[in-house]
């Protein structure tokens, strides 16, 4: 899978993917990561790349050429328009599915605000999702790229050295992971369930998918109204279609500020 980042801060990108799992992965070549200065794409002499904004008001806004340029430059060298996120607060909240779904893109293009925003024609020419990582505000869209490149790259084949983990953690199927023990048996005089050491896979199951759908009820209730749920685990954790967060002492969902 190849990402391209559309970014004012090119070093910014790079240097914080070289690591770990998705450095591995570069690598061996399943995935590129390519940051696109779009400064290199100005007209204007000082690499300006921003403007006030028209009708007035604070801050500056993203100019619509350089951006369009550095876009054009891709397109031209893999020669399509490949799927293009903006990373912004009116955007939807990016989701587990939403990684399975853009990890199937052979080309991916993440577009990073700054400023006041982007001129909106180019928005309109060339993006073709809208993309938050949450209810808050950052600077710029650099490190909600740098989210979804690490997310997305988790669902490419072969990047995760076991095949099973990309399938057992938090959030698949709406649920929460259930809880994880290691050696020693007992630490500062707490030991490690019983059951896991049993050897019995089928309890072992059976208790993390209960310690699953109990963390799930106590941390995040919201996520329960979609959890694949049989009607004796609905009956028994006290889970029913249509539960609203004040029922289950979740809080209103604030406004998307991402």
């Amino acid at each position: 899978m190849h990402f391209y980042v559309l970014t004012l801060f090119p070093d910014m990108i790079l240097h914080a993917l070289e690591e770990s799992i998705i450095g591995r992965a570069k690598q061996k070549g399943l995935l590129t990561v390519e940051a696109v200065n779009i400064r290199d794409y100005t007209h204007d002499r000082h690499q300006k790349t921003d403007d006030y904004p028209y009708g007035g008001g604070a801050g500056m806004v993203m100019q619509a050429q350089p951006i369009y340029d550095a876009y054009r430059s891709i397109v031209q060298r893999i020669g399509s328009r490949p799927r293009t996120v903006y990373l912004t607060p009116q955007g939807s909240v990016f989701s587990q599915s939403d990684a399975k779904e853009l990890a199937q893109e052979a080309h991916l293009i993440l577009l990073c605000g700054h400023y006041e925003g982007v001129d909106e024609r180019v928005l309109e020419e060339i993006v073709t999702d809208y993309i938050s990582i949450g209810d808050y505000v950052l600077t710029g869209g650099e490190l909600p790229a740098m989210v979804l490149v690490d997310a997305i790259s988790r669902m490419v084949p072969g990047v995760l050295t076991n095949a099973d983990s990309g399938e057992s953690e938090s959030l698949e199927g709406s649920l929460l992971e259930y809880p994880q023990y290691t050696r020693p048996y007992e630490w500062n005089g707490k030991k490690a369930p019983d059951v896991l050491l049993s050897g019995d896979h089928a309890k072992i199951e059976s208790w993390r998918r209960e310690q699953s759908i109990r963390r799930t009820k106590r941390n995040r209730p919201d996520l329960l109204k979609k959890a694949d749920l049989t009607i004796k685990e609905k009956a028994v954790y006290g889970v029913h279609d249509g539960m609203k967060g004040a029922e289950t002492g979740a809080s209103p969902e604030a406004e998307n500020k991402n």
